[in-house]
C-alpha cells in the first residue's frame, strides 16, 4: 500500500526563495484576467507556437477530466486501490464520459460507499497527477491519485486505510497550476465554477490578450504589441520573478491570488523568504533557489530563459548541454581538458536527486522519485 507525503502532487512545495529588489520595468496594473481572451484566440495568429506549447508540462499542468487527461487505468481489475484496512478499498471508473472515485467500506453485503466526480485533473502526468472534486463552489482533493511509476496511490495528505475526502484546495495551489480562478470569500477553497482557465496558458506569462487581439484584427494581422508582455524583454530580476511565481516554493500571499502580473515585483505580492546559506533546499519545486546558488548564475547574466524554451516540450538533456557549451566553449579556458564536448553536461552537473518532499511506502519499502537539481556544480561521483 502506498503512503505519500507531498504538497499537492508535483504541486507546490513549502521551500522558500529570496525576495528580489525592485527594478524600474513594471507591467501595466490594468492587466487582469477579466480581459483574457483564451487560447483559441491566441492560436488564430500563433498556430505553430500553440501546437508545440500544448504539449508542454506547463500547459498540461491542469485540465478538465476526459479520456486523454485521466491517465490512471480504469480497466476492471486495475482500477482498484486496496488499502491497509481490509474493509476499505477505492474504485476509479468512467460512466457516460464522466469520471468517478468511490470509497467502499465494510464487508459485503454490509458495505457503505461514497462517490465523488472528478472535477479537475492536476499534474501533467510526467510523474503523476491528482484529482479535485467540486462540492458546490468548494474544491477538494480526491483521496486517490495516480503515480506513473506505481499506478493508483494515496493522495498527498491522506493516511492509508482511511476514506478522507476533505482536503481543501487553497488559491496558491491553483495559482501555480492554472491561469485563473476567481476566489470567493468567505472560505479558503471557494471559487467561481464558471470562467476559470485551466493549465498555464499564453496569458499567464504574456498578460491579457484582449486589446492585442482586437488591434491585430483591425490591422489585418499586422504585428502588434498592444498590452502584450514579452518576458524575454524583462530585466533579469523580473524574468526570475516570473519563474519564481511558481518555481520557488509556496510562500505567503501578500495580495489576493492571481493579482500578480508578469513584469511586476513579485515580493509585493508573495512573501518568499530568503533561505539561509546553509539551508537544505529540496530539488522538488525549488528550481529558482537552487539555480541562484550556482556559480554559473552568479557569474553571468543567465536566467531560466537562457536554457528553457517554455513554448516547446524539452526532455532531451543533450539539447540543454548545448546551452552549456555556449559559455563553456570547447578548447576555451572554461572547458576542462579531460571533458568530451559531445558528453552530457546535465546528468553530471545537474543530476537527478531524490526529493524528501515526495515519499511513499510501497510493497514494504519507502520510495522517493528523482527530480532534476538546478544547482549547477561539480558533484561527487560516489
Amino acid at each position: 500500500m502506498v503512503k505519500m507525503r507531498w504538497l499537492l502532487p508535483l504541486l507546490i512545495t513549502l521551500a522558500s526563495a529570496h525576495a528580489r529588489p525592485a527594478a524600474a520595468q513594471q507591467a501595466s496594473t490594468g492587466l487582469r484576467p477579466t480581459s483574457y481572451v483564451g487560447e483559441a484566440v491566441c492560436s488564430e495568429c500563433h498556430q505553430k507556437e500553440s501546437e508545440s506549447f500544448h504539449q508542454t508540462a506547463h500547459f498540461l499542468t491542469s485540465r478538465l477530466p476526459d479520456k486523454s487527461s485521466v491517465l490512471g487505468s480504469l480497466t476492471s481489475g486495475t482500477n482498484i486501490l486496496k488499502t491497509s484496512n481490509p474493509d476499505l478499498f477505492f474504485r476509479m471508473e468512467m460512466k457516460n464520459d464522466e469520471f468517478f472515485q468511490t470509497a467502499v467500506q465494510g464487508v459485503a453485503p454490509y458495505t457503505s460507499s461514497r462517490t465523488e466526480k472528478f472535477g479537475l485533473v492536476v499534474g501533467s502526468g510526467g510523474k503523476g497527477q491528482t484529482y479535485l472534486y467540486w462540492k458546490e463552489n468548494e474544491l477538494f482533493q480526491l483521496p486517490v491519485s495516480y503515480w506513473a511509476q506505481v499506478g493508483w496511490v494515496n493522495s498527498p495528505g491522506y493516511r492509508d486505510g482511511t476514506a478522507n475526502f476533505e482536503r481543501p484546495i487553497v488559491p496558491r495551489c491553483l495559482e501555480c497550476h492554472g491561469t485563473y480562478f476567481h476566489s470567493l470569500a468567505p472560505g479558503s477553497n471557494r471559487y467561481e465554477k464558471a470562467g476559470f482557465v485551466v493549465g498555464v496558458t499564453c496569458e499567464k506569462c504574456h498578460g491579457s490578450g484582449r486589446d492585442h487581439a482586437r488591434d491585430a484584427r483591425l490591422k489585418s494581422g499586422s504585428a502588434m504589441n498592444t498590452e502584450i508582455l514579452n518576458p524575454a524583454r524583462f530585466t533579469r530580476d523580473r524574468q526570475m520573478d516570473l519563474c519564481a511565481w511558481c518555481h520557488a516554493g509556496r510562500g505567503t500571499e501578500i495580495s489576493p491570488s492571481f493579482s500578480y502580473v508578469p513584469g511586476q515585483v513579485l515580493n509585493q505580492y508573495i512573501d518568499l523568504p530568503q533561505p539561509g546559506p546553509e539551508a537544505d533546499i529540496d530539488v522538488h519545486g525549488s528550481q529558482v533557489e537552487l539555480l541562484e546558488k550556482s556559480r554559473c548564475y552568479r557569474s553571468s547574466s543567465m536566467t531560466c530563459l537562457t536554457c528553457h524554451d517554455v513554448h516547446v516540450p524539452q526532455h532531451d538533456a543533450a539539447i540543454f548541454s548545448a546551452r552549456c557549451l555556449s559559455c563553456h566553449k570547447p578548447q576555451g579556458p572554461m572547458f576542462p581538458k579531460d571533458h568530451d564536448a559531445r558528453s552530457n553536461c546535465i546528468d553530471c552537473h545537474m543530476p537527478k536527486q531524490k526529493t524528501a518532499l515526495i515519499v511513499f511506502d510501497w510493497n514494504g519499502k519507502k520510495v522517493t522519485p528523482e527530480v532534476r537539481s538546478h544547482w549547477i556544480k561539480i558533484y561527487s561521483q560516489d
